[in-house]
Protein backbone atom coordinates (compact mmCIF):
# COMPACT_ATOMS: atom_id res chain seq x y z
CA UNK A 1 0.00 0.00 0.00
CA UNK A 2 2.80 2.43 0.91
CA UNK A 3 4.56 1.67 -2.39
CA UNK A 4 1.38 2.35 -4.36
CA UNK A 5 0.89 5.62 -2.47
CA UNK A 6 4.49 6.66 -3.16
CA UNK A 7 4.04 5.93 -6.88
CA UNK A 8 0.77 7.88 -6.94
CA UNK A 9 2.38 10.83 -5.14
CA UNK A 10 5.34 10.76 -7.56
CA UNK A 11 2.96 10.67 -10.50
CA UNK A 12 0.95 13.59 -9.12
CA UNK A 13 4.15 15.55 -8.57
CA UNK A 14 5.21 14.93 -12.17
CA UNK A 15 1.80 16.09 -13.40
CA UNK A 16 2.06 19.27 -11.31
CA UNK A 17 5.49 19.98 -12.81
CA UNK A 18 4.19 19.34 -16.32
CA UNK A 19 1.26 21.68 -15.66
CA UNK A 20 3.51 24.66 -14.83
CA UNK A 21 3.18 27.43 -17.40
CA UNK A 22 6.09 27.31 -19.81
CA UNK A 23 7.39 28.72 -23.02
CA UNK A 24 8.54 25.66 -24.94
CA UNK A 25 11.31 26.40 -27.45
CA UNK A 26 12.57 23.51 -29.57
CA UNK A 27 15.47 23.67 -32.01
CA UNK A 28 13.84 21.43 -34.58
CA UNK A 29 16.34 21.50 -37.46
CA UNK A 30 19.52 23.06 -38.79
CA UNK A 31 19.82 22.93 -42.57
CA UNK A 32 22.13 24.54 -45.11
CA UNK A 33 20.46 27.32 -47.09
CA UNK A 34 21.54 29.64 -49.90
CA UNK A 35 22.34 32.28 -47.30
CA UNK A 36 24.18 30.06 -44.80
CA UNK A 37 22.45 28.02 -42.10
CA UNK A 38 18.69 27.87 -41.56
CA UNK A 39 17.56 27.14 -38.00
CA UNK A 40 13.97 25.96 -37.57
CA UNK A 41 12.29 26.39 -34.19
CA UNK A 42 8.98 25.10 -32.85
CA UNK A 43 7.70 27.35 -30.07
CA UNK A 44 4.63 26.77 -27.91
CA UNK A 45 3.34 29.55 -25.69
CA UNK A 46 2.03 27.82 -22.58
CA UNK A 47 2.40 30.92 -20.38
CA UNK A 48 -1.36 31.48 -20.31
CA UNK A 49 -1.12 34.93 -21.91
CA UNK A 50 -0.41 36.23 -25.39
CA UNK A 51 3.09 37.51 -26.03
CA UNK A 52 3.00 40.57 -28.27
CA UNK A 53 6.79 40.34 -28.63
CA UNK A 54 9.31 37.60 -27.88
CA UNK A 55 12.95 37.77 -28.92
CA UNK A 56 16.06 35.99 -27.67
CA UNK A 57 19.78 36.61 -27.93
CA UNK A 58 21.46 33.35 -28.84
CA UNK A 59 25.09 32.32 -28.88
CA UNK A 60 26.30 29.89 -31.51
CA UNK A 61 29.35 27.80 -30.64
CA UNK A 62 31.65 26.43 -33.35
CA UNK A 63 32.97 22.87 -33.66
CA UNK A 64 35.66 23.45 -30.99
CA UNK A 65 33.23 24.99 -28.49
CA UNK A 66 34.14 28.65 -29.00
CA UNK A 67 31.39 31.28 -29.32
CA UNK A 68 31.35 32.17 -33.00
CA UNK A 69 28.22 34.34 -33.25
CA UNK A 70 25.83 36.30 -31.03
CA UNK A 71 22.53 37.20 -32.68
CA UNK A 72 18.96 38.07 -31.78
CA UNK A 73 16.09 35.93 -33.05
CA UNK A 74 12.73 37.72 -33.10
CA UNK A 75 9.78 35.33 -32.75
CA UNK A 76 7.33 38.27 -32.92
CA UNK A 77 3.82 37.53 -31.57
CA UNK A 78 3.12 34.24 -29.80
CA UNK A 79 -0.60 33.66 -29.11
CA UNK A 80 -1.43 31.90 -25.83
CA UNK A 81 -1.76 28.14 -26.16
CA UNK A 82 -0.57 28.09 -29.76
CA UNK A 83 2.37 26.39 -31.45
CA UNK A 84 4.34 28.27 -34.09
CA UNK A 85 7.12 27.20 -36.46
CA UNK A 86 9.69 29.86 -37.31
CA UNK A 87 12.80 29.74 -39.49
CA UNK A 88 15.83 31.97 -39.30
CA UNK A 89 18.51 32.15 -42.00
CA UNK A 90 21.91 32.92 -40.48
CA UNK A 91 24.15 34.30 -43.24
CA UNK A 92 27.67 32.99 -43.63
CA UNK A 93 27.30 30.15 -41.11
CA UNK A 94 27.95 26.49 -41.86
CA UNK A 95 25.41 24.32 -39.97
CA UNK A 96 27.92 21.46 -39.79
CA UNK A 97 30.23 23.66 -37.73
CA UNK A 98 27.63 24.64 -35.10
CA UNK A 99 28.11 22.44 -32.03
CA UNK A 100 25.85 24.25 -29.58
CA UNK A 101 23.15 26.92 -29.47
CA UNK A 102 22.68 28.74 -26.17
CA UNK A 103 19.78 31.02 -25.27
CA UNK A 104 21.75 33.82 -23.62
CA UNK A 105 18.87 36.11 -22.64
CA UNK A 106 15.44 37.37 -23.64
CA UNK A 107 15.80 40.74 -25.35
CA UNK A 108 12.01 41.20 -25.54
CA UNK A 109 9.23 39.53 -23.58
CA UNK A 110 6.05 41.56 -23.64
CA UNK A 111 2.36 40.91 -23.33
CA UNK A 112 -0.60 42.04 -21.25
CA UNK A 113 -0.07 40.69 -17.73
CA UNK A 114 3.24 39.00 -18.64
CA UNK A 115 6.25 39.41 -16.35
CA UNK A 116 9.16 40.44 -18.65
CA UNK A 117 11.33 37.83 -16.89
CA UNK A 118 8.89 34.99 -17.71
CA UNK A 119 10.40 34.26 -21.13
CA UNK A 120 13.68 33.16 -19.53
CA UNK A 121 12.44 31.96 -16.14
CA UNK A 122 9.78 29.71 -17.70
CA UNK A 123 11.69 28.77 -20.85
CA UNK A 124 11.67 25.02 -21.58
CA UNK A 125 14.31 24.40 -24.28
CA UNK A 126 14.58 21.19 -26.27
CA UNK A 127 16.13 19.91 -29.46
CA UNK A 128 15.50 17.44 -32.26
CA UNK A 129 18.56 18.64 -34.16
CA UNK A 130 22.00 17.11 -33.71
CA UNK A 131 23.08 20.34 -32.01
CA UNK A 132 23.10 20.89 -28.25
CA UNK A 133 20.50 23.49 -27.28
CA UNK A 134 19.67 25.07 -23.94
CA UNK A 135 20.16 27.95 -21.51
Amino acid sequence: MAAALAVAEGSAGAQEQAAKPALSLELNAAQPSQKGCRLTFVVTNGLGAELSKAAFEIALFNEVGVVDTLTVLDFKELPAGKTKVTRFDLPGLDCAKISRVLVNRATDCAGKGVDPAACMRQLAPGTKAKIAFGV
